[in-house]
């Protein structure tokens, strides 16, 4: 699948690891639902758009909040999965370019695990153009500790598999802040620990990873195995039933202004 004005890495692998993606990425921690309501000032009242919403993980934590929510995301493979879980959200497919929806309209934009794939001027603009005065928009990530050492091992992994896709560990996002517009960003940081099997949050959450699910079969094949034998060779890892993926939860939220 090819999407119009979407990076390749997302467009293929978002697609093919629609299904993966849904069963393996991290949740949220708890106190991401009082940074909606506290910072981003979201309420049943709220009308909000999630960009890039993806398969609905952070879609969940908008829907506790009372607020009318509009989930888009460009791959239509991903929002099939949003829609089935979470099926009194509403859905479009679009790009965070040209979102659907009209001028000063909606009271919070969000974007979950996704800015880093559209972080120009004119997604920025876009999303001042659909924010009422005095609107937010908030951008929030769940980010590997690598203070912890298999968890900076599995990324030396994996970046070596990595092309010319975003990520977010770059930073290079922070580049079109400050905005016109927009106040400065305000940073709250969280914990949170993906605990599962190592199958689960190790393997599982590797594969969802849109540049490695892009990867032919052999290449793929032989990135599960060296995750594979370094998990065996992990102590805290190996033979356990549950291990804990330990991540900061980075928000920032900002203002419209005029």
């Amino acid at each position: 699948m090819t999407t119009a004005g979407v990076h390749r890495a997302a467009a293929t692998g978002f697609a093919d690891g629609a299904d993966i993606y849904a069963a393996s990425r991290p949740a949220y921690p708890g106190e991401a639902l009082d940074w909606l309501r506290d910072r981003m000032g979201i309420g049943p009242d709220s009308r909000v758009v999630e960009v890039g919403a993806g398969t609905g993980l952070f879609t969940r934590l908008l829907v506790e909040t009372g607020a009318q929510v509009l989930a888009t995301d460009p791959v239509a493979e991903m929002l099939t999965h949003l829609a089935s879980a979470l099926p009194g959200v509403a859905t479009a497919i679009a790009t965070a370019e040209a979102l659907p929806v009209a001028a000063e309209s909606v009271d919070a934009v969000i974007c979950a695990t996704a800015f880093h794939w559209f972080a120009t001027p004119q997604t920025l603009a876009e999303f001042r153009r659909v924010l009422r005065p005095g609107g937010t928009l908030g951008l929030i990530w769940n980010v590997r500790d690598i203070a912890e050492p298999w968890v900076r091992q599995l990324s030396e992994i994996t970046d070596l598999y990595q092309d010319d896709a975003p990520r977010q560990k770059s930073e290079t996002w922070r580049d079109v802040f400050p905005a016109p517009g927009f106040s400065p960003l305000h940073e709250t940081a969280m914990r949170y620990d993906h605990v599962g099997t190592a199958e689960e949050v190790i393997i599982g959450r590797t594969l969802s990873t849109s540049f490695i699910a892009a990867l032919p079969d052999d290449r793929r094949a032989t990135l599960v195995d060296e995750i594979r034998a370094m998990i065996a060779a992990t102590p805290e890892l190996t033979g356990r039933h549950e291990v804990h993926f330990p991540y900061v939860t980075r928000a920032y939220d900002c203002r419209r202004i005029d």
